[in-house]
């Protein structure tokens, strides 16, 4: 079993870096030595009344001051809570979580949508492959200028109403910049994972996904995270994989969505 800690976390800085979009910078003891991207962590709520966690991809990791990046939308009671926390707080979490991505050296695309965005940072920041980076917004840009600063990454954007980069989705980025790779690595919201996963097969490229999902214990106890699978597991003994545990990230084929 990976190793997990549940710690206090100290609350360096955070702030609203898109709207409704926060950006938090912790400090912890073992979480940080362990993590890698593509894990996440698990933040508890200090109301009494909401006993489950709600799970955040980590977007940066700094092992030389021992602290994480989270970045998160508000989109219920939980994550509003967090959005007041300001620094010098401490909050509670639990981590690292899940699988990450597998490290290749192949020709990279690192494509993110949405809050599938920030995880894709540390992950750019740890291969040492070629990478194309192609980021999916609706139409406010965050974390783009991280990604800009990043040494042989060339970034492309793709927005629905055209405002900023390509007109339309990361694929029409894709095919507008005529971008060719070996390998995809993705996060974002499951219709755009549908299609990249489609894209990669037609291609014959390798793809791994991340997958987004509501969680309740974060651990692979509860079985409230699971997703259809190619072979069974082996804790179920059922064709499914739980998100949480032998997940978020995927090779594609071997899930449905």
């Amino acid at each position: 079993m990976a190793e997990r800690y549940r710690e206090k976390a100290f609350v360096i800085r955070q702030e609203e870096i898109a709207d409704g979009v926060y950006s938090m910078w912790l400090k912890t003891d073992k979480i940080v030595e362990k993590a890698k991207a593509g894990q996440f962590i698990s933040v508890y709520s200090q109301d009494g009344s909401r006993l489950l966690p709600r799970p955040i991809s980590i977007c940066e990791l700094d092992r030389n001051d021992g602290a994480l990046r989270i970045v998160y939308r508000v989109v219920g009671k939980g994550t509003e809570e967090f959005s007041h926390v300001r620094s010098g707080d401490i909050i509670d979490v639990m981590g690292p979580l899940g699988n990450g991505f597998p490290k290749k050296t192949k020709k990279a695309f690192l494509i993110g949508g949405g809050v599938g965005i920030p995880p894709m940072l540390e992950l750019a920041k740890e291969l040492s492959c070629e990478k194309q980076i192609i980021l999916g917004y609706r139409d406010e840009l965050f974390l783009t200028e991280e990604f800009e600063k990043l040494e042989n990454t060339d970034v492309y954007l793709a927005t629905e109403d055209g405002s900023t980069g390509t007109m339309g989705t990361v694929l029409d980025a894709i095919e507008v910049n005529e971008l060719e790779a070996d390998i995809i690595y993705a996060c974002g919201p499951t219709p755009m994972l549908k299609a990249l996963k489609e894209y990669a097969k037609e291609k014959h490229m390798e793809c791994w996904i991340s997958l987004e999902e509501r969680m309740a214990c974060g651990i692979g106890a509860c079985l409230g995270c699971v997703c259809k699978s190619k072979h069974k597991d082996g804790h179920t003994n059922v064709h499914n994989k739980r998100i949480c545990k032998e997940g978020p990230v995927f090779l594609a084929e071997e899930v449905e969505l």
